[in-house]
Order: structure tokens, then C-alpha cells, then sequence
């Protein structure tokens, strides 16, 4: 079992620094810790999990009831609201050009996806094509979705901006104890430059905030060090990531 230390978060290195990789993944993952500072079309029967160096089975077995004991559970209170995780947006890079361009590239979160926009960065990753329809829920049905958007503007033309998306990232979660991360990717033009690992990390932070601890991802056997990279681990205490298979 691979292990490693990771740093609380706010202890995290700044999100820049980091180095990008941004390839769809079909490997199971876990972070190692809970104070750690893509979605797979086709899934491999040699898949391998990963996960927290904590044990797995904690926020499972909380929801539980053990030795068969009766447990009086009280309905949540209907003042109370599920708070879901705010929008941000801010520059994660800026660049200037010697002919006076500006390119900032941009993260936020919460905000609309153009799937066409989505579907032409997955045809640049080499992703295979899934229906429209399905993308979009896909999105509508995440607990959180980041994107990267490049933002070009010359300094002689005020409100004259060219913007496209760059990367994107998403996660889905029961709202309580589990995510997945899925559809980690990044446009071959601006990967190595930490944007992937900066979204991943921006991701890991908001859901553990949210006090969200056992999160895992799916990554391809090329990759699976990047992910150990963030403090993911493969195979935690032997725990594999299963697939169902139709046997007819």
C-alpha cells in the first residue's frame, strides 16, 4: 500500500506552482489524507482503487446501525438548508504580450458550461463523443463543476475579448460523506502548466470543506502518478474499485 504525507490545507502550496496533467483516468483513487491540502467511458476490468490512508470503510459505517441496536433518527429540521458550494471566480494566470495582448486564464465554479464548447475540447483530448443530452445532465447533476476559460483582449480595445474554455473538471457527491471527481481535462495547448492539478486541488478543497472526506476519481495507468502526486493512492488496504459487467 502506497502511502504518503500530505500537508493540512492551509498548509497547501499555492495552485500555480503546480505542474498539469489532464488525461481522463479509468483507475480508481482516493486521497491519502482527509487534511489533503474523470469520468471513464469505458471502464478496465484491471481496474485498481485508491484512497485515503484513514480507514475507508469510517463515514460508511457511521451510517450504520450496529448489533443490530433500534437508533431513533429525528428529521432534519426544515429551517435548515443543504448549503451547496458558492460560485468563484478569479485569475489563476495572466500574460502579456509583446504586441500589447492580454490573456488571463480564468477559473470559476457554479457557473453555465457550454456543452458545445465542452464537446469541442473533448474532440482535442481525443475523448470519444457522448450525446449532448447526456453531457448536459451529466453537468446539471454535478455537485460541482470548475472550468478554465482563456480570456484574450487587446489593451487598444476596451470590451473587444476573445474567450474560449480551456479545461474542465467536475465532481459529483452524496452531499455527506463521498465525491467522485470525473472529466479532469485540459486543452493539449496549455497543458504543463500546473492549470490541471490547479483545478483537481481547487476540487479536493471545496469538498473537504464541506466536510466531504472520502473522495475518489478514475485514472488511466499513465496518469495514476500525477494522482499520487495530489495524494491519491491506489489499492488502499487492498480495496478494489469494481465495475458491473452484463453477462449476457
Amino acid at each position: 500500500m502506497l502511502t504518503h504525507n500530505v500537508a493540512a490545507p492551509s498548509s497547501i502550496r499555492p495552485i500555480l506552482s503546480y505542474d498539469c496533467h489532464c488525461q481522463v483516468s479509468n483507475q480508481l483513487l482516493f486521497p491519502l489524507s482527509p487534511n489533503l491540502n474523470p469520468g471513464t467511458w469505458k471502464a478496465n476490468r484491471k481496474l485498481k482503487g485508491c484512497r485515503l490512508k484513514a480507514s475507508f470503510w469510517e463515514s460508511i459505517r457511521s451510517g450504520i446501525l450496529k448489533n443490530n441496536t433500534t437508533q431513533i433518527i429525528e428529521p432534519p429540521s426544515t429551517l435548515e438548508k443543504e448549503e451547496e458550494p458558492l460560485p468563484e471566480e478569479f485569475v489563476l494566470v495572466e500574460k502579456s504580450q509583446p504586441d500589447g495582448e492580454v490573456e488571463q486564464i480564468i477559473f470559476s465554479s457554479g457557473g453555465d458550461v457550454d456543452i458545445y464548447e465542452l464537446q469541442a475540447l473533448c474532440d482535442k483530448v481525443g475523448w470519444p463523443r457522448r450525446p449532448l443530452s447526456k453531457l448536459a445532465a451529466a453537468l446539471k447533476n454535478s455537485y460541482m463543476v470548475a472550468t478554465l476559460h482563456s480570456v484574450r483582449k487587446l489593451a487598444s480595445s476596451e470590451g473587444d475579448e476573445q474567450k474560449k474554455l480551456i479545461g474542465m473538471a467536475r465532481a459529483t457527491s452524496d452531499h455527506a460523506f463521498n465525491a467522485t471527481i470525473w472529466d479532469v481535462l485540459v486543452d493539449p495547448c496549455y497543458q504543463g502548466q500546473g492549470l490541471g492539478k490547479a483545478m483537481v486541488e481547487k476540487l479536493i478543497r471545496t469538498l473537504l470543506q464541506r466536510d466531504i472526506g472520502n473522495i475518489t476519481l478514475f485514472a488511466d495507468s499513465q496518469v495514476v502518478e500525477f494522482y499520487r502526486n495530489l495524494g491519491f493512492e491506489p489499492d488502499p488496504e487492498g480495496i478494489k474499485g469494481m465495475f458491473w459487467y452484463p453477462r449476457y
